[in-house]
């Protein structure tokens, strides 16, 4: 009796999730659908193509305005490739991936609460959060401001409507702010400001700097770019030989969040 205790106590262990115990990545971009860069070009791979051969499921924080009937992007840097935004967003959450808020407009919103008051940025991130239930079948659960900029009432009023705000500021314990990549700063064909030796090295010195202090949970935020895409196989090649797993940001949620709520507990 004792020897089959023992046995089912050991299943027990074995079926409970790992995240806990895992190295994890939340792999997280910003900006989209726009699919010339999910799909690719003639001269770029597509992201899409780059997660799936990585094995790779990543959560994306689209501008609600994309996911608007025939809207296939910005005609004035962006290119047609035949595919509209809402088509993208489709594939993405066939291919696994998850559809997050960044809010209607994309606007700044310290700014416009400045000029057009807290209701209107109460009411550009739900109707972004509107646009994306009607795609997804389920309202997004969390926002990840333009720049990370909200102020304080907005925020207080979207996280009492249900809504759990992504961002860098230290209120937030480190395992659950974003890295910023600051890939953006490496768009372009002759970037001046992109982080030096490389895009991919920078990324991973910030993770070095939160592992001298016992992290080893990060969410990664970076944007739906060619140039992003372009250093995915290597970053992700290089985490993965660090002992990372990648998963989504609910997964990573649901692991992160329970065991920092446990360590502050036993504090």
């Amino acid at each position: 009796m004792a020897r089959r205790l023992a046995v089912l106590s050991l299943l027990f262990t074995l079926s409970l999730p790992i995240f806990a115990a895992d190295k994890l990545i939340a792999l997280t971009f910003d900006d989209g659908p726009r699919p010339y860069v999910l799909y690719g070009t003639p001269d770029a791979p597509g992201l899409f193509s780059v997660l799936d051969k990585q094995n790779v499921k990543a959560t994306f924080f689209v501008m609600g305005w994309r996911l608007t009937p025939k809207t296939w992007g910005d005609h004035r840097y962006e290119t047609n490739i035949g595919i509209t935004c809402i088509d993208a967003a489709k594939e993405a959450l066939k291919r696994g991936h998850e559809i997050e808020d960044h809010t209607y407009s994309h606007v700044e919103l310290k700014t416009a609460e400045r000029k057009k008051g807290e209701g209107w940025v109460i009411g550009d991130v739900e109707q972004g959060a509107k646009v994306i239930q009607a795609v997804t079948g389920s309202k997004p659960q969390y926002v990840r401001p333009p720049d990370w900029i909200l102020p304080d009432d907005a925020r207080r009023d979207l996280e009492h409507r249900g809504f759990r705000i992504l961002t860098i500021s230290s209120e937030n314990p480190i395992q659950l702010r974003d890295i910023n990549s600051l890939d953006y700063l490496c768009a372009g064909k002759a970037p001046k400001n992109c982080p030096k030796p490389s895009l991919t090295s920078s990324v991973l010195k910030q993770i070095e700097a939160r592992e001298k202090h016992g992290i080893s949970n990060h969410i990664l935020a970076f944007h739906e770019l060619t140039t992003t895409t372009a250093m995915m196989p290597d970053l992700i090649s290089q985490l993965k030989s660090r002992g990372y797993r990648f998963v989504t940001l609910k997964e990573y949620m649901a692991a992160v969040s329970s065991k920092t709520t446990e360590q502050n507990v036993g504090k």
